[in-house]
């Protein structure tokens, strides 16, 4: 490979000449990039761009050696901040943020860049650059050794002897690493490039871009924490853990009462066997243990619950300026388009019902933790309702919390045709009392809100929307709030006949998918099209995004029957052949279909000119001034996007100080 040094490239590039530029960059910082993200990692006081490896319009790649005190020329630094010319790399947001700090910038407007990496993840095939080269067969990929080399150069070493006591590798400690390192980083210029020639002629839609863009600014903008609640919080974490484990070693006279093993063992020991300590476990084995070994479960049930993870989470995220940035991965979902949670991972944070949530708040960041523990059963169990509170807005402001109702029952009604059900939608939204009617046979107005056969509907309406039996229904807990194992089934069968429209949406789009696979054709049904084309099956949806399957084929299942398969990622976190159906396709259908409706809603939002700082599953959260209300934030999100005729919306929200479910 042969790699161009900046002082051949300087005034090659007339400015008005360049179209684009692939690039990547090696950095260096003292931070962890894993646990503290981007935005914090850039901020370092030692934070330096090592190399920056580019090409222009797809043309020969180029390394500029900042390490060794190479500029960039001035042409591409032009570039880079002259929002026509587009800039390209995998997982761009690294190499934006990265260079805004390099260049003296707050961020580079996130308008003219594109990534590779969200491409992928739109096309079904691996994130990771190298899993990406390597599922599509191109010729130019990662080179070997890129993370030794990255562990040499890129972050701290241990001073010793041999290295003169030294923190840190310079290119003059190794040169011939070094050389090695900068042809890396050409490498995956190259890959870069690469993937894009492959994936042309599966273009990600502009509007899509647009959703990406969207994205970034809304990293970029970051979301407000509490640091003094987060620091009490996980020293009042740290003294219940020390108090827990006194009296747990006090009742078993065990080593160490966190251990799992140990506690299992004591717990055979004394008569009680389980092969798990898990939540759902505990719970079953609390229902008959004795005394003793109910209170050794409670203790180690309030143990387990002691974690203070997402807290410390923040402690490492949190900018100079009290903001946490970098929580959303647009395309984290490949199957779908949804997003996913990076750092806090905000998309599992734990629900909060405590009445009395100011005072447990107060009480916390006021480090009262006497008051706390006299007021409350479990401290633990206090500060895992609170993570949500963490999140508060700027001085002066206020969030608006608004999520759609019901979105994936509505979605799948709309496609499947179930008109009663959208009936219920457009009216009054009683979508559990209207199931629980139709299952049972019972007038509407003998289902209240709190009677058993709405929670019966509930749960079964939640369990079986994309296929689930009796084993969804035990999934979503419906032994443990009292409804008995024989009762499952016909559960089970009352909501499949009160819905016949959508069982029939579940099979109506597993053959049209095996179609397209078996005739490599198209097919349609229910205005979604499923169609088969250069090794990939390709669902478009009503908004005109496609959802892609890699290298579909047919297969015979466990149960002798024909199925589609094809490969992505699976539950094992590897790449691996998927086995699908009908009622599975249907729930990518609509998630992705839920996932376009968010950001058809985010757009509006953003348009109209209100700070979205946060968004989880289909729920938005606004930093908002005073003058802002919910209704208005509803209203806009209620409005139906011009793809989704006859769908009816609704969006409910309210104001607070401090984020948390209404």
């Amino acid at each position: 490979m042969t790699i161009k040094q900046n002082s051949e490239v300087g005034g090659a590039f007339p400015p008005a000449s360049i179209k684009s530029i692939f690039c990547d960059v090696e950095t260096f910082s003292s931070r962890e990039l894993d646990k503290c993200g981007v935005f914090k990692y850039a901020e370092a006081p030692d934070f330096e761009i090592l190399l920056f490896g580019f090409s222009v319009d797809g043309g020969e790649v180029q390394v500029v050696d900042l390490a060794s005190g190479e500029n960039l020329p001035p042409e591409i630094r032009a570039a880079l901040t002259d929002e026509s010319v587009i800039k390209w790399a995998h997982n761009a947001q690294f190499e934006r943020i990265c260079l805004s700090r390099h260049l003296g910038l707050r961020y580079l407007p996130a308008a003219s860049w594109r990534c590779t990496m969200i491409w992928s993840a739109y096309l079904g095939l691996p994130l990771s650059l190298e899993g990406a080269t390597l599922a599509t067969g191109a010729e130019k990929h990662k080179l070997a050794g890129g993370k030794d080399l990255i562990r040499y150069f890129c972050q701290p070493c241990k001073p010793t002897k041999a290295n003169g006591g030294r923190t840190r590798n310079l290119p003059e400690h190794d040169p011939q690493k070094w050389a090695q390192f900068k042809a890396y980083n050409a490498r995956d210029v190259e890959a870069e490039i690469e993937i894009a020639r492959k994936f042309s002629k599966f273009p990600v839609p502009e509007d899509e871009w647009k959703n990406y863009i969207l994205d970034q600014e809304i990293n970029d903008r970051g979301i407000r924490l509490d640091m003094e609640l987060v620091r009490q919080a996980i020293s009042c974490d740290e003294r219940s853990r020390v108090e827990l484990t006194r009296v747990m070693r006090e009742l078993t006279d065990l080593e160490n009462p966190n251990s799992v093993a140990q506690v299992k063992a004591w717990l055979v020991e004394h008569g009680l066997e389980t092969d798990t300590l898990g939540k759902a476990a505990v719970r079953e084995l609390l229902k008959t243990a004795p005394g003793n070994l109910a209170e050794v479960l409670t203790l180690r049930q309030s143990l387990a619950k002691s974690s203070v993870k997402k807290y410390t989470a923040m402690e490492n995220v949190v900018g100079s300026d009290g903001r946490a940035r970098g929580l959303l991965q647009f395309y984290g979902a490949s199957r779908t388009g949804r997003f996913a949670g990076r750092l806090i991972q905000v998309q599992n944070l734990p629900r909060n019902n405590l009445p009395d949530i100011v005072q447990a708040r107060q009480l916390v960041k006021a480090g009262d933790f006497d008051t706390l523990e006299a007021l409350y059963d479990s401290a633990p169990a206090v500060l895992s309702e609170l993570i949500r509170t963490a999140f508060i807005p700027k001085p002066g402001f206020k969030f608006i919390v608004a999520d759609f109702s019901s979105i994936e029952a509505m979605v799948i009604a709309w496609l499947a045709g179930e008109k009663w059900k959208m009936d219920v939608f457009a009216g009054n939204g009683k979508i559990y009392e209207a199931t629980a009617a139709r299952m049972f046979n019972v007038p509407i107005e003998s289902v209240t809100k709190g009677s058993l056969l709405r929670q019966k509907a509930k749960q079964t309406e939640l369990a079986c929307g994309y296929g689930g039996s009796v084993g969804a229904l035990k999934a979503m807990g419906a032994l443990d709030m009292g409804i008995a194992e024989e009762e499952l089934k016909p559960l089970v069968n009352a909501w499949r006949s009160a819905n016949p429209n959508i069982v029939s949406f579940w099979w109506d789009v597993g053959r049209a998918a095996m179609t397209a696979v078996k005739e490599r054709t198209c097919a349609e049904t229910h205005g979604i099209r499923f169609s088969y084309q250069s090794g990939f099956l390709f669902i478009t949806l009503p908004s005109g995004r496609r959802l892609a399957y890699v290298k579909p084929r047919i297969e015979l299942n466990r149960f002798g029957s024909e199925t589609v398969t094809y490969e992505g990622v699976g539950q094992t976190k590897k790449w691996e052949r998927i086995e699908s159906y009908g009622p599975k396709s249907v729930e990518n259908i609509v998630q992705a279909i839920s996932r376009d409706i968010l950001c058809h809603a985010m757009r509006r939002l953003d348009d109209a000119g209100l700070s979205i700082v946060m968004h989880v599953h289909d729920e938005v959260v606004i930093e908002a001034p005073p003058s802002v209300s919910p209704e208005e934030v509803c209203r806009l999100m209620s409005e139906t996007p011009p793809w989704a005729k006859g769908l009816p919306l609704r969006a409910d929200g309210f104001a607070c100080q401090f984020y948390k479910k209404d």
